[in-house]
C-alpha cells in the first residue's frame, strides 16, 4: 500500500478561491472546505520538533485533542516527536486558538463547527469559535499534511470552512449483528475524521437487545443471545463520542420490530404467547399493544433508564415497518379503536406514537422516528428521518416538521460512491422540462420488471423528441413522483437511458418496436428482465399525456427544515469483520455532500480523492477496511499468495442494491447465521478498475485513433487474462471458491474478446453476424449474479461490442 502523493497543480501556486465558476477541488481534502486560498510560499515544515499549542479557552476534551493530533502525525508521518504537546519558549508549529467553551454541556444538534486555519512557512493557526470547530479544523489540518522529496510538510493555505448542514451522522446497527466495542470506536474515530457529528446507535430490533436494563433483565437474557452492551460499556462510548465532538443517538424500535422483547416479556404483544428471537431476516410479526397500561409503563421506565445513559436531546424510536396483522385480528384493539374513534392501523400507530411523545417528554426528551412516525397530531419538536426518500421529506418539511434523509446512503448495500454523492439531502424539483412544446412528438411506454423478493418495480416511462431530434423524458415509477431520465440514445436497436432512482443507478436498455418493449432494467450492476408495451403517443389518437406528481418543492422556510442527512450501515449482511469494507471510504463521500456546498459535484475530483483518503484513513485514523479485505482473501487463498485473488478482484464486483439480499432470500438463506465469508465479502462497493475501464472505452469508441487509449485498455483485459492461470490453483484449493470457477473462465474470456474488439474497432472493419451472436451469448451468460458476484467488466466489452458492427 502506498500513500499516494498530495499533489498540486500549476494553477494552484496562485491564490484560487474555492467558490469559482467551477469549483477548486484539486487539494487532497474530503469534505471539501468552503473557501480555499493557496500562495505560492515555501511549506511549513512537520517534523520531530512539531508542537501544538493552546492559546485560548482550555478544556480536559482541547488537551486531549492536541494529544490525539500527535499521536496522529505519529502514525501518519513515523515521525518520533521531540517536543513536548506545549512549551513556552519555542515557537509552535500549531497554534489552536478557541474563543469561547461549548454553550451548553450537553452537545446539542446545531453547534458552531466553523474554523478558520492560515497556513505559513513559518507557522500554522487554528481559531475557531468553540472546541467543535477546532476539532472539524483539526482533521484538515491532518489531511493537509504531504510527503516530498523534502520531507512532510504542509502547503501555505488560508481556509475558512463550515458545515452546510448542521445533522451529519451514521447509523450503525448492533442489534441484528452484534459489534464489539472496539469496533465502534474505531469507527468513532472514522466518523470524526470525516467531520461527521451524530452516532445513531441501532440498540434494538427482531434478533436482538442489546441494551443492558436494570428493570428489565430478561430484555438482555432472553433478548441477546448473551451478547448486549452493560451500562458501563455504553458510557464509555458515549463519553469516547463526545470527546470527538460527536453526539450519541440511541435507537429503542418501538412498537414493531420487538421479536426480542416478545422473547423477554411475551405478555406485552397483542398476541400472548411464546416467542423466540427471531433469526430470518425481514419485517416479522409480534407488536406491543397499544391497549395495555402496562406497555406504557414499560416504555416510560425503559426510557428513565436510556436517559441515565444518552444525555442527547433525541431518543430514536423506530416506528418503521409496523405489520397491523395483530392489530387487526385482535378482537380487544379492534374494540379500544372503536371506543377511541381510531380508524384504522395507521390511526392506532399515531395515537401509540403520541402516547410515547408525551413519555419522552415528561423525561426531557425529543423523538425522532421513521417516515412511519410522521402525523399531523405530532408535536412539530420531533424529527423525521426519511428512509422512503425526498417525496416523504419534502411532505413532511412543508407540514412543519424537521427531517434527514437516509435514503440514498444505504451503505449496507453496496453502491457506486458517485450513486451517494449525486445524492443531497435538499429535495429538487423536476429536472426536465415535462410540457410538450408545438411540433414536438412524445410516446409513453409502460414497464413491468419482476424482482427475485418484494413486488415488480412498475411504472411509465416517455420520450420527448423536439422538433430538432434532441430527446429528453421522465419516468414515473408506481408510488413516487416524477424522475428526470438522462443520457437517452439508440445504439443499435436498443433505447438506453438511467436515472438515480430509490434502487441507485438505473439503466433500463429496451427494444422497442411494434408497441412491445422488452430487454433489461440495470439496478446497480446486475439486472432484472423488463416488458412492456406502448400505451400512448401523439400520434395515436385518443392518447392522454401522463400525469404524476411532481417532487416535493421547498420554499427557503421549509429548506431550513432540513437538517442534514445520515450515512446507514444495516446489519444483516455485515459483521464486525466487514463492516468497515461497506464504511470506508466511501463515507468521506457522503460526508463531503453534508459538509461542502452544494456547487462541489465533480465526480471525477470526488474519486481522485477518494482514492486518497483511502489510504489517509488507514494510516491516520487506524481504520481497518484495508485490513479486513486482506484478512478475508487470506483466508480464501487458503494459504495460497493472494495477488491472484486481489487481480481477480479488480474485473468483478459484489452485486450492488439489495440483489445479495435478495439472492440469499431464494436459497433460503436470508437468516442470522449465513456465513459472511464468500469473496463478496471481501470485495469494496465497487471497482475503481471497470470504472476506469469503463472511461477509457467510453473514450475510445468515440476516438478509436487514439492510440494511447486502445494500449491502455488492451494492457488492462491483458491483466485479467494472464491472471488466469496463477489464480486457478486457489479457486480449487476452497470449496468457498467453488462457484468461483466460471466467473475465472468468463473474466478470462471477456478480456481476450475485449482486446479482440478493440482492435477490430481500429481496424475499422466489422464482426459478421455468426461472430456477433457468439460474443452476445457470451455476453447474457456472464451478466448474471453468480455467488453474489458480478464480473463487471461484462458492461464496457458490452459497449466495445455495440461499436464492431
Amino acid at each position: 500500500m502506498n500513500l499516494k502523493p498530495l499533489a498540486f497543480s500549476i494553477a494552484l501556486l496562485c491564490s484560487v478561491p474555492t467558490m469559482a465558476a467551477k469549483p477548486n477541488t484539486d487539494l487532497q481534502l474530503m469534505p471539501y472546505p468552503q473557501q480555499v486560498s493557496l500562495t505560492n510560499s515555501t511549506p511549513l515544515v512537520i517534523d520531530r520538533h512539531f508542537n501544538a499549542q493552546l492559546t485560548g479557552f482550555t478544556s480536559p476534551r482541547l488537551i486531549s485533542l492536541v494529544e490525539r493530533l500527535n499521536h496522529r502525525i505519529e502514525r501518519q508521518t513515523g515521525l518520533f516527536r521531540t517536543t513536548p504537546i506545549q512549551t513556552k519558549n519555542q515557537t509552535p508549529t500549531l497554534t489552536i486558538d478557541v474563543k469561547a467553551p461549548a454553550p451548553t454541556k450537553v452537545q446539542r444538534a446545531k453547534e458552531d463547527e466553523s474554523y478558520q486555519l492560515d497556513v505559513t512557512s513559518k507557522q500554522a493557526k487554528l481559531t475557531a469559535n468553540t472546541p467543535y470547530g477546532a476539532m472539524r479544523g483539526i482533521e484538515t489540518f491532518l489531511q493537509l499534511i504531504q510527503s516530498d522529496t523534502n520531507g512532510f510538510n504542509i502547503p501555505t493555505v488560508t481556509i475558512e470552512d463550515s458545515p452546510r448542514f448542521p445533522w451529519r451522522g451514521a447509523l450503525i446497527d448492533t442489534a441484528r449483528h452484534f459489534i464489539p466495542v472496539d469496533v465502534i470506536k474505531r469507527q468513532l474515530d472514522g466518523l470524526a475524521s470525516a467531520k461527521l457529528n451524530t452516532f445513531h446507535w441501532h440498540l434494538t430490533d427482531d434478533q436482538g437487545w442489546r441494551l443492558e436494563s436494570v428493570a428489565y433483565p430478561n430484555l438482555q437474557e432472553k433478548g441477546s443471545d448473551g451478547l448486549f452492551y452493560t451500562r458501563e460499556q455504553i458510557k464509555d462510548v458515549v463519553a469516547y463520542a463526545n470527546s470527538l465532538g460527536i453526539r450519541v443517538i440511541p435507537e429503542v424500535d418501538l412498537p414493531g420490530h420487538a421479536s426480542a422483547i416478545a422473547a423477554a416479556y411475551p405478555k406485552l404483544m397483542t398476541e400472548v404467547q411464546d416467542y423466540q428471537i427471531e433469526r430470518k431476516w425481514g419485517v416479522h410479526k409480534p407488536l406491543l399493544d397499544p391497549t395495555k397500561p402496562e406497555v406504557y409503563k414499560f416504555i416510560n421506565t425503559l426510557i428513565r433508564e436510556v436517559t441515565e445513559l444518552f444525555p442527547d436531546e433525541y431518543i430514536h424510536i423506530g416506528g418503521d415497518e409496523v405489520d397491523p396483522e395483530q392489530w387487526n385480528n385482535s378482537a380487544h384493539v379492534q374494540r379500544f379503536m372503536k371506543e377511541n374513534n381510531l380508524k384504522d392501523a395507521l390511526a392506532l400507530h399515531a395515537y401509540f406514537n403520541q402516547r410515547v411523545e408525551q413519555i419522552l417528554k415528561r423525561h426531557k426528551r425529543k423523538m425522532i422516528g421513521w417516515d412511519e412516525t410522521y402525523h399531523p397530531d405530532l408535536p412539530k419538536s420531533i424529527v423525521i428521518q426519511s428512509w422512503r426518500g425526498h417525496d416523504s421529506l419534502g411532505e413532511s418539511a412543508n407540514d412543519g416538521y424537521q427531517g434527514i434523509l437516509s435514503t440514498g446512503y444505504y451503505i449496507d448495500q453496496a453502491q457506486p460512491a458517485a450513486m451517494h454523492y449525486r445524492n443531497d439531502p435538499m429535495p429538487k424539483p423536476l429536472q426536465v422540462n415535462d410540457v410538450i412544446a408545438e411540433g414536438e412528438q412524445w410516446q409513453t411506454w409502460a414497464f413491468s420488471a419482476p424482482r427475485k423478493k418484494g413486488s415488480p418495480v412498475t411504472g411509465t416511462f416517455t420520450l420527448i423528441t423536439a422538433k430538432d431530434g434532441t430527446q429528453r423524458g421522465f419516468i414515473d415509477y408506481k408510488g413516487k413522483s416524477r424522475r428526470a431520465i438522462f443520457d437517452i440514445q439508440s445504439i443499435k436497436g436498443v433505447t438506453q437511458f438511467w436515472m438515480d432512482s430509490w434502487m441507485g443507478k438505473t439503466i433500463p436498455k429496451v427494444v422497442l418496436k411494434d408497441g412491445v418493449l422488452t430487454g433489461d432494467m440495470q439496478v446497480g450492476n446486475a439486472n432484472y428482465p423488463m416488458t412492456g408495451k406502448l400505451i400512448a403517443a401523439s400520434n395515436i389518437e385518443g392518447s392522454q399525456y401522463p400525469t404524476a406528481p411532481k417532487p416535493v418543492e421547498l420554499k427557503q422556510k421549509q429548506q431550513d427544515r432540513i437538517l442534514g442527512g445520515e450515512i446507514t450501515l444495516w446489519a444483516e449482511n455485515v459483521k464486525y469483520d466487514t463492516l468497515e469494507l461497506r464504511m470506508w471510504p466511501r463515507s468521506y463521500v457522503i460526508a463531503e455532500r453534508l459538509w461542502s456546498d452544494a456547487s462541489i459535484t465533480d465526480e471525477d475530483s470526488m474519486y481522485q480523492r477518494m482514492e486518497t483518503m483511502d489510504d489517509w484513513s488507514t494510516l491516520s485514523v487506524g481504520l481497518q477496511h484495508q485490513w479486513n479485505s486482506m484478512v478475508g482473501l487470506k483466508r480464501l487463498a487458503n494459504g495460497h499468495d493472494i495477488a491472484p485473488l486481489q487481480v481477480l478482484s479488480e474485473a468483478i464486483e459484489q452485486a450492488q442494491y439489495y440483489h445479495r439480499h435478495h439472492e440469499k432470500w431464494v436459497n433460503e438463506n436470508y437468516d442470522q447465521f449465513d456465513p459472511l465469508n464468500r469473496l463478496a465479502d471481501t470485495l469494496p462497493p465497487e471497482s475503481l478498475e471497470v470504472r476506469a475501464l469503463t472511461q477509457k472505452v467510453n473514450a475510445f469508441v468515440k476516438d478509436p485513433n487514439n492510440a494511447t487509449l486502445s494500449t491502455d485498455i488492451k494492457a488492462m483485459f491483458q491483466r485479467w487474462a494472464d491472471n488466469t492461470q496463477a489464480v486457478m490453483p486457489i479457486i480449487a484449493s476452497n470449496h468457498l471458491l467453488t462457484q468461483v470457477e466460471p466467473i475465472v473462465q468468463q473474466v478470462d474470456l471477456l478480456s481476450r474478446t475485449g482486446i479482440e474488439l478493440v482492435d477490430i474497432i481500429q481496424s475499422g472493419k466489422k464482426l459478421d453476424q455468426k461472430q456477433i451472436i457468439t460474443i452476445k451469448q457470451m455476453i447474457a451468460k456472464a451478466k448474471p449474479i453468480q455467488d453474489e458476484l458480478i464480473v463487471a467488466i461484462v458492461y464496457p466489452v458490452e459497449t466495445l461490442l455495440s461499436h464492431a458492427y
